[in-house]
């Protein structure tokens, strides 16, 4: 299997564990050293980006630029429609600075009140820095259902309240590698081995 990209090296521009561990299953197939932002204590740069691909981005070439190597950042989200489209980017912040998600799904079903749609989806857009100025970006979408109470403790973030199309489980009751075959991740990551591998 032949890389397209420059090394065999690559930062995983995150300093949430969760999302470390996932990324590093989704890219274990691939004989790639990988290293994450906080492996290596490069500080987390501020997402003022208004859109999951201006957010993805900065971080990536934070991470590149911060190491001198490729670097893949992932910005990620629940949009609610019935909410406006929140959390949306702001997913994080509403867990606040305890990244208490118990809390940001409490406020979600608070919102959302007995009558309002359900449905929601996940967004992950991916964004690849290189240590040569370019970047590009991918990005996965699942459509599910939000589920109260939450159920399953497997996952992070919202994965408990978060029913996928055509699926009776959460993510949260999910076990890894059946919910890398489906989640808006496990499609961005699709797109990007499908760019940067191929079998020449």
């Amino acid at each position: 299997m032949k890389q397209r990209l420059l090394t065999d090296r690559l930062v995983i521009a995150s300093h949430n564990p969760g999302k470390v561990s996932e990324i590093r299953d989704l890219l274990s197939q691939f004989e790639l050293s990988t290293q994450s932002a906080a492996d290596l204590n490069l500080p987390e740069p501020e997402e003022t980006g208004t859109t999951f691909s201006e957010n993805a981005k900065l971080k990536a070439v934070a991470a590149a630029e911060g190491s001198g190597i490729a670097a893949l950042a992932d910005d990620s989200g629940l949009v609610v429609p019935a909410l406006g489209g929140a959390p949306g980017v702001y997913s994080a912040r509403w867990a606040g600075p305890e990244k208490d998600f118990d809390a940001a799904m409490a406020r979600i079903e608070k919102k959302l009140g007995p009558k309002a749609s359900r449905e929601a989806h996940f967004v992950c857009v991916l964004a690849l820095a290189l240590p040569s100025g370019e970047i590009r970006t991918y990005e996965g979408m699942v459509q599910g259902t939000l589920v109260w109470p939450p159920k399953g403790t497997l996952g992070f973030g919202y994965d408990p309240m978060f029913r996928p199309k055509r699926f009776s489980e959460t993510f949260g009751e999910m076990h890894p590698p059946k919910k890398h075959q489906i989640s808006h991740r496990a499609e961005a990551f699709r797109l990007f081995t499908a760019d940067q591998f191929s079998d020449a």
